[in-house]
């Protein structure tokens, strides 16, 4: 649990820009364009969303695992990470530049950024 905690805690917003400055990414084919062969990175957090559905990477020194898909505009996927995982929630992406902001619960929860690299 206290992973758990840790990797959440780590992956949430202190500071964001406006939201005005972002745009939704509804569309799986851009979504997928943006992220394909890419990595997604936030401060000792490193993933990649491969096409095949599956997530992939480290945070925090940990093993990072998971399933995606696009559902109904939105990316939905579940997290695995040390002994805790997250549970398949489908979220808001929005596209600033290089920076991805995913908003949990369709755009009603927590949210982090991750820069495309």
């Amino acid at each position: 649990m206290r992973n758990l905690l840790a990797f959440g805690a780590a992956m949430v917003l202190t500071a964001t820009p406006a939201l005005a400055d972002f745009e939704p990414v509804r569309e799986e084919s851009i979504f997928r364009a943006l992220v394909e062969g890419r990595e997604l990175r936030r401060l000792g957090v490193r993933l990649q969303v491969l096409p095949e559905g599956e997530i992939t990477g480290r945070g925090f020194g940990m093993s990072v695992g998971g399933q995606w898909e696009g559902r109904n505009g939105y990316f939905c996927r579940t997290l695995e990470f040390g002994q805790s995982g997250d549970p398949y929630n489908c979220q808001l992406v929005l596209r600033d530049g290089n920076t991805l902001r995913f908003i949990s619960d369709q755009g009603q929860g927590d949210q982090a950024d991750l820069r495309i690299r």
